[in-house]
């Protein structure tokens, strides 16, 4: 067992699954407590557009999906938040629109020889050093968003209309929150894809929400299990030779359901 941590491969596998689940659980258990899940996994999918124009121009895939994503969070974040009634109707619109540019770019690459599938399904063993800082630097912004306006973040998730009475400029950190929600699935699209990465911003998340009393509480239990699911998948890939990404999801589903059996048929609080 631990001979895999000899390879470079897997020392940078590892510090990736645990800087990505901690930014996806802390990112994650807002996204929940606000209701924004379909609207996360609108720009996760979105995203494909800014893979395919980064192999298009030939640049550095986390910059061509960063900048996409920013512009797709923005775009938005100013169409749901003044027509909320609409908001179904403009991600789904979003969500095919950017995944369609993202498969017509690709078809127009010039020798067109890219592995799509690293970046549908995850490719955490190719993890470069480039990519480590991109992780822990979004690791950082995520913790300095959290700790510096954690009072403003309780108040808008809980009852935005109260904290805009309060002076809590809310379409303010409901932009920021998307920004952050879009380079948070840009960096896991290296651990888990784009398919499956609202899953890991989700699982842990509403696996947490049972066992927690406080935001702060169901972060830290989110971003902890995310790191646990995340470590035990990649050792099951690399035990058994599967796709990374799928075995980290597989393994935040079993814990979700042995969670919901214990929540059901486990002691009880007196």
């Amino acid at each position: 067992m631990t001979e895999i941590f000899h390879y470079t491969f897997m020392q940078n596998a590892l510090l990736a699954g645990i800087l990505v689940s901690l930014a996806a659980g802390i990112i994650g258990s807002l996204i929940v407590v606000n209701r924004l899940v379909f609207l996360t996994g609108g720009i996760a999918h979105s995203s494909y557009g800014g893979i395919g124009l980064a192999i298009y121009f030939s640049l550095p895939i986390f910059l061509g999906a960063s900048l996409f994503t920013i512009a797709t969070a923005l775009l938005l974040a100013w169409l749901t938040f003044r027509r909320r009634h609409l908001s179904d109707t403009y991600i789904g619109m979003i969500w095919a629109v950017g995944m369609a540019l993202g498969v017509i770019f690709v078809d127009l690459t010039p020798g067109y020889n890219v592995d799509l599938m690293s970046y549908l399904f995850g490719s955490i063993l190719a993890v470069e050093h480039r990519d480590l800082w991109f992780m822990g630097l979004l690791l950082l912004g995520v913790l300095f968003f959290v700790h510096r306006w954690y009072r403003e973040l309780l108040a808008i998730s809980y009852d935005s209309e109260y904290a805009e009475l309060r002076g809590i400029p809310s379409s303010r950190f409901y932009t920021l929150l998307l920004i952050l929600s879009a380079l948070t699935v840009v960096a896991a699209i290296k651990v888990v894809g784009l398919i499956l990465v609202i899953a890991l911003m989700t699982i842990p998340t509403h696996i947490a929400q049972h066992h927690s009393s406080t935001l702060y509480g169901m972060m830290i239990r989110s971003a902890l299990l995310a790191a646990l699911f995340t470590l035990a998948g990649l050792w099951l890939s690399y035990r058994y030779d599967l796709t990374s990404g799928a075995c980290i999801i597989l393994v935040g589903a079993t814990g979700l359901i042995a969670d919901a059996l214990y929540r059901r048929f486990g002691p009880k609080a007196a």
